[in-house]
């Protein structure tokens, strides 16, 4: 029987035969279908009984063939469907499908499984390109400015600058560049107090939850929350001034700041407190000072009495209204260390003034409650932090620490200095 003429598929420059064969097997007729595969340079028949299949196998190995890949054209069916789709898809990017391979390979063993995809995600979620970047000192003023047009408070907003200075100048980058191991590191070697440091990574934390919440940093990493937590129990023992080093304080301060210094030491005002204090709310004819609510850490009103001495430091600046410290919060501080520089100390006592007024305080008096309405403290905190820290002749002396000026003037005119340490006020 004369053989029929072969059908073609052709795609592109590209044909590919079909031979309809007639085959005798064991007295019976079969058709089969060869198709003639060049694809490995020789001339090669794969045989199939079915008339389709043969034309998609002609067709797989024109379309590769055209494409050039003559590795997949010599594949079988499911092998070869694979490949040419894996090509597909590499397309686009321009990766070859040997690199792509590679890479999966290397990526499948750092993940400890086919967790690729997964791993780019979380990628993409933290170095997202579209993230606008923002530098550690860029985010702080921005957080400074909303936190000042919400209405907080001139002392809240001079705190949380000095701090955020503190923390631009330490992270001088990106701010979704700061890793946790950073932050700790920089925790780490800071000087203070545990209760200073614990204030630090407070408002470094907040910063980076203000970040968060804008989509400078990725949700969730703000890289605060896992750090060491910091430890500033109140019941560590209080650390206070003796009389002499207050006299070198004083000696050693800003004449401007004197007064500062008096109104910790011998009324116990915390720093804040002292910051936000007017003259008006101070009345030396009465010897009271009105600590108002919404300008103490408890947000409990308070009296506090003016003792003789702090009543000679207070008479010469006295004004009839207007803000006892005029300046910025950093400032203050600044102030401090000046202070305790000029005394001859290697730091300034942190709360030092306020714990030292309130051990001599109830060692002069021997009275927790009233003293615990004069600090703004609880009598339990009184009683359990400052019993029998110093003695009533320290007591004596640390409230006889009164101004140069009238001292001196007190020896010129012969006469012995007011008894000053034996006020017993009560509020």
């Amino acid at each position: 029987m004369k053989a029929s003429k072969p059908q073609k598929v052709t795609v592109g420059n590209v044909t590919v035969k079909i031979y309809a064969r007639v085959n005798k097997v064991q007295g019976k007729n079969y058709q089969n279908f060869e198709v003639a595969d060049y694809s490995s340079g020789a001339r090669r028949l794969r045989s199939f009984s079915d008339n389709a299949e043969a034309v998609a196998e002609a067709r797989k190995i024109a379309l590769l063939l055209a494409a050039g890949e003559t590795t997949a054209a010599q594949m079988r069916n499911p092998d070869a469907a694979s490949y040419g789709r894996a090509v597909e898809l590499l397309r686009p990017t321009g990766v070859s499908l040997e690199i792509a391979a590679g890479h999966f390979a290397e990526a499948f063993k750092i993940l400890h499984g086919d967790r690729i995809v997964l791993a780019a995600q979380e990628f993409a979620r933290r170095h997202a390109v579209n993230r606008t970047k923002m530098t550690v000192r860029a985010v702080a003023d921005e957080m400074i400015a909303i936190k000042t047009s919400r209405g907080a408070s001139e002392h809240s907003i001079g705190d949380m600058k000095w701090r955020l200075d503190n923390v631009a100048k330490a992270f001088a980058v990106n701010i979704d560049s700061v890793t946790t191991g950073d932050v700790q590191k920089w925790l780490d070697g800071m000087k203070g107090s545990p209760r200073s440091v614990l204030n630090f990574r407070r408002i470094t934390g907040t910063l980076f939850a203000f970040a968060e919440s804008r989509g400078y940093i990725a949700k969730g990493e703000n890289p605060v929350t896992a750090t060491e937590k910091i430890s500033a129990r109140n019941n560590l023992a209080v650390e206070i001034y003796t009389p002499d080093e207050l006299e070198k304080v004083f000696a050693g301060a800003h004449e401007s700041f004197r007064i500062i210094i008096a109104l910790g030491a011998f009324a116990g005002l915390r720093s804040a407190e002292i910051e936000r204090l007017d003259w008006s709310e101070i009345d030396l004819a009465g010897n009271m000072i009105e600590v108002k609510a919404e300008k103490t850490k408890t947000a409990s009103r308070r009296l506090v009495p003016i003792l003789p001495v702090l009543k000679a430091w207070l008479e010469p600046k006295a004004k009839k209204s207007g803000p006892v410290w005029k300046h910025s919060h950093p400032f203050f501080h600044e102030r401090q260390r000046e202070a305790a520089a000029g005394a001859g100390l290697k730091e300034w006592k942190q709360n030092g003034l306020r714990h030292s007024f309130i051990s001599y305080r109830l060692a002069q008096v021997q009275n927790a409650p009233q003293v615990a309405l004069e600090a703004g403290n609880s009598p339990q905190m009184i009683f359990a932090n400052y019993r029998e820290v110093v003695k009533p002749e320290a007591a004596e002396r640390w409230f006889a620490v009164i101004p140069e000026k009238i001292k001196a003037a007190l020896k010129a005119k012969k006469k012995p200095a007011p008894d000053v340490s034996t006020n017993r006020q009560s509020t």
